[in-house]
């Protein structure tokens, strides 16, 4: 049985989003986060990236429509619906202790990524030109680069803490995902 709440987590460029709308698509989780304004659709480039909707979940965050205060009103503010709420940041890795003690029946879900694929692939779908959710946080690319390194160390720390096994997502060659149930 799934729990009220999953915390996902994947650096950006990871491809967690579309691991996400994936996951999302089984019918047991809330999608009424999912808002027109909340939509980004990747251009098509010719190098692998195509017209597809990479972005269309609510994001918790520094700068993002929510923040990633771990108060329930702010983590159920962007949903009305029924069934698990998959609550989506990239910075849940600097969280995991608090997560832990505060929500002891959560999930943490983690999708992990080579960094240097993931800065790559986050350029080419629009870097600094993405239009939701909002990366200003990271400032510039070495900023962006930083925290992806920093992001990934923390998701694997995590993991090799509580000997989560990684699976590899069926449909990507590198991407791993690897999820910690208490």
């Amino acid at each position: 049985m799934l729990p009220e709440y999953i915390f996902f987590t994947g650096v950006p460029g990871s491809r967690w989003s579309a691991v996400a709308q994936d996951i999302k698509s089984s019918g047991d989780y809330d999608c009424t986060d999912r808002a027109d304004h909340r939509v980004y659709t990747h251009e098509s480039t010719g190098e692998g990236v195509n017209n597809f909707s990479g972005h269309c979940d609510s994001y918790f965050g520094t700068g993002m429509e929510f923040d990633c205060n771990l108060d329930k009103s702010n983590l159920d503010a962007p949903f009305s619906g029924q069934g698990t709420k998959l609550l989506m940041s990239h910075e849940w890795p600097y969280y995991f202790n608090e997560i832990i003690e505060l929500y002891p029946d959560a999930w943490i879900q983690l999708v992990y990524r080579d960094t240097f694929k993931c800065f790559d692939w986050w350029k080419l779908c629009g870097g600094w030109d993405i239009s939701y959710p909002n990366y200003d946080w990271y400032v510039d690319d070495t900023g962006m680069r930083r925290e992806i390194k920093e992001q990934s160390k923390l998701m694997i720390d995590l993991a090799n803490k509580h000997k989560l096994l990684w699976s590899k997502v069926p449909y990507h060659s590198d991407i791993y995902t690897a999820t910690y149930r208490p």
